[in-house]
């Protein structure tokens, strides 16, 4: 596949972002391709269009399919593996969220919640710290609790909820 140099310089940046985010560079980069391409591309595509190795490759899609960026397709004639991704911002957005919710913040809300229940019983834990545990967990539950009712917002909705910025304020009648 031919890069342009707009594309280039997206792939390259995605992956310089993907490093900020906590992803390996190429693995962003793959995502980056992945999502710039018009059609499916097969490893040896990808490992040619960035000139890195086949192994690096496979195990970045890999790393992509485990959070559900990158599916595998067939192509009509080539026994090859293809991949894709979402194109849709949004759809990607909502698939990178509930991952690392899945990964990040779902363990991190039962850990807590085991340590409340445990400080319970606990007399050598300062109580200042037991409520410092209590109130993380409770931020993290709202937070929670405010992303399962977003997500099941139909998508103009939350586009519109999203537009309103400050306006919110306005709505609510805060100041």
């Amino acid at each position: 596949m031919k890069l342009t140099p707009v594309m280039e310089k997206y792939i390259l940046h995605w992956g310089e972002m993907g490093t900020r985010w906590g992803v390996n560079r190429t693995v962003a980069q793959i995502h980056a391709l992945l999502f710039l391409s018009t059609h499916p591309l097969n490893a040896e595509e990808i490992t040619e269009t960035l000139t890195v190795a086949r192994s690096n490759v496979s195990t970045s899609i890999k790393e992509l399919q485990s959070w559900g960026l990158v599916k595998t397709v067939h192509v009509l004639g080539d026994r090859r593996d293809h991949f894709e991704t979402l194109h849709d911002p949004w759809d990607l957005f909502d698939v990178i969220i509930e991952g690392r919710k899945r990964r990040e913040l779902d363990p991190t809300l039962t850990l807590l919640r085991e340590c409340v229940l445990e400080s319970e019983a606990d007399k050598e834990t300062p109580a200042e710290v037991k409520a410092r545990i209590r109130e993380v967990m409770n931020f993290l539950d709202t937070l929670d609790s405010w992303y399962e009712q977003i997500k099941g917002l139909p998508r103009p909705t939350l586009i519109k909820l999203i537009r309103l910025g400050a306006k919110i304020q306005r709505i609510l009648g805060k100041k």
